[in-house]
């Protein structure tokens, strides 16, 4: 009934140890093999990822310091603009005051100038007007005799 061939079993034990042995040497071993590989190179992958985060970290925190530090430099320069500008406003109002004064004492001189020469031609226009009413009265007050003796007196 039951019956084991021994050499049939040996046959098929070293069939299996073969086809095994096979197996293990052309499948599982290569398999083995590009596991560990992508097992590496996830690994690396992973170690590369962490170094990149912290050096994107480091990259970022260098940034927001020289972010920090062109802020402070632009503030301190706006600061000094504004600065320059109110000395520059403050020379040009100088300046402008100056300016005035100056136009100022310029027409003060202007109007001294033109009213002495108003009143110079008012003294000659005046001088001119007497001369000739006092001619006028002299002609008809005096006659010739004391015409001559006026005109004499006049000239020494």
């Amino acid at each position: 009934m039951f019956h084991v061939d021994v050499k049939l079993l040996i046959a098929q034990m070293l069939n299996f140890a073969i086809v095994i042995a096979i197996l293990y040497f052309f499948a599982l071993k290569p398999i083995l093999a590009v596991m560990r590989e992508r097992t590496e190179k996830i690994e690396k992958s992973l170690q590369d990822a962490v170094a990149i985060e912290e050096n994107m970290k480091k990259t970022e925190a260098l940034c927001q310091h020289e972010f920090n530090e062109a802020k402070k430099a632009a503030a301190l320069i706006m600061s000094q603009a504004g600065a320059e500008a109110e000395k520059k406003r403050e020379k040009m109002l100088l300046r402008t005051k100056e300016e005035i004064g100056e136009i100022i004492n310029e027409e003060k001189e202007k109007m001294r100038l033109e009213k002495a020469q108003v009143l110079k031609e008012i003294k000659a226009s005046v001088t001119d007007l007497v001369i000739s009413v006092t001619e006028k009265v002299i002609e008809k007050n005096l006659d010739s005799k004391d015409n001559k003796e006026l005109i004499k007196s006049m000239i020494k």
